[in-house]
């Protein structure tokens, strides 16, 4: 990625803020009041901080930046799904997705543009990875989906779920989550922010040690290591026995399950033998099922099953005493549902 010559202030933490601060001879606390301007208020002009000294205000415009992604639109969707759509500075689009539901609004954060895991059913991988987003433009996505949001609207969940696989940027991605986190800077609550992940085994279990306090959920999609190993290749590397040993071990927070995705793919993964191998793989861990009927999208190989299939399929896993909710498609007439998020100038 293209790094400003002077410290961007949205890529550090509170804490960073405020060892920068003290190195200039500031007192520590005035990196609180940064985070606040910069992370809350979404404060882009230094001038404007106007409970700092002018002194240090002088300091920080010689030496430091408050970067933004470039907004290119907001495409609404008839179901009230809002896909915002960005320009980085070396060029590279991305997409986040605002998703309204009677009880919540959720954001889904990309944190690459493209990707490189090659999952079949997902269009952001078509064109591969042109590069890994910095904590700024991952945060960002928060600052500037806030702004616009309606009077009477707030965030109540954030999804790692967009552009890109949030292990396979890993450093970058850790480093967003504390700044989100931090009471003074975005000041997310930890139980409200699900990181989704293809299964890179090793990250996993890193992640389980960052103590975080975060919802995990795993991108599964397949029964077994055949099926698996054609949708998705990272599987070759790490399989699923692989996979779900390393989900055993994680450090679940009282209450907390895993959440294992499961998009369904017409005549390929969601038969009943399917459904049935699939509770038995899944019988000894804490969890629940989201079953996602595929999103089709131009050039895709596969097709979305019926609502009958996916009501069978998901009876099968009740009937296991497995919990298995089916997850309402939204924002597919704009390309901003699961699977369809794509840099629109790479897309097949």
């Amino acid at each position: 990625a293209t790094v400003p010559e002077r410290t961007d202030l949205k890529d550090l933490s509170v804490p960073q803020l405020q060892t920068l601060l003290q190195t200039w001879g500031a007192e520590g606390y005035r990196g609180r009041q940064i985070a606040r301007w910069v992370f809350r208020a979404g404060t882009a002009n230094i001038a404007d901080m106007r409970d700092l000294p002018k002194a240090l205000r002088q300091t920080l415009e010689q030496c430091t930046v408050i970067s933004r992604l470039s907004c290119l639109g907001v495409d609404l969707a008839a179901d009230g799904t809002r896909k915002l759509r960005y320009q980085l500075s070396d060029g590279p689009l991305i997409e986040s997705v605002l998703i309204r539901e009677p009880t919540r609004l959720t954001l889904c954060l990309s944190t690459q543009a493209g990707c490189r895991i090659g999952c079949e059913f997902c269009l952001t991988t078509k064109a591969g990875l042109r590069r890994q987003l910095r904590p700024a433009e991952i945060v960002d996505q928060i600052v500037q989906a806030r702004a616009r949001l309606d009077p009477g609207e707030s965030l109540t969940n954030l999804v790692f779920m967009g552009m890109g696989e949030p292990f396979d940027n890993y450093a970058n991605t850790v480093h967003a989550l504390r700044i989100i986190t931090h009471p003074e800077a975005i000041g997310f609550s930890p139980r409200r922010i699900t990181v989704s992940t293809s299964g890179l085994v090793p990250a996993i279990r890193r992640f389980g040690a960052e103590g975080l306090g975060l919802n995990l959920a795993i991108s599964l999609n397949a029964p077994n290591d055949e099926i698996r190993t054609r949708l998705m290749p990272i599987n070759k590397k790490w399989p699923i026995d692989e996979l779900l040993s390393a989900c055993q071990d994680y450090p679940l927070l009282h209450r907390r399950r895993i959440t294992f995705e499961y998009v369904l793919l017409s005549g390929v993964n969601d038969q009943p033998a399917h459904a049935e191998q699939l509770a038995r793989r899944l019988r000894e861990l804490r969890c629940k099922v989201n079953l996602i009927p595929f999103n089709e999208f131009p050039g895709a190989l596969f097709r979305r099953p019926s609502a009958d299939v996916v009501q069978r399929f998901q009876a099968i896993l009740l009937g296991h005493r497995l919990t298995a909710t089916v997850r309402e498609s939204r924002g597919r007439d704009i390309g901003a549902a699961c699977g369809q998020l794509a840099d629109s100038r790479s897309s097949p």
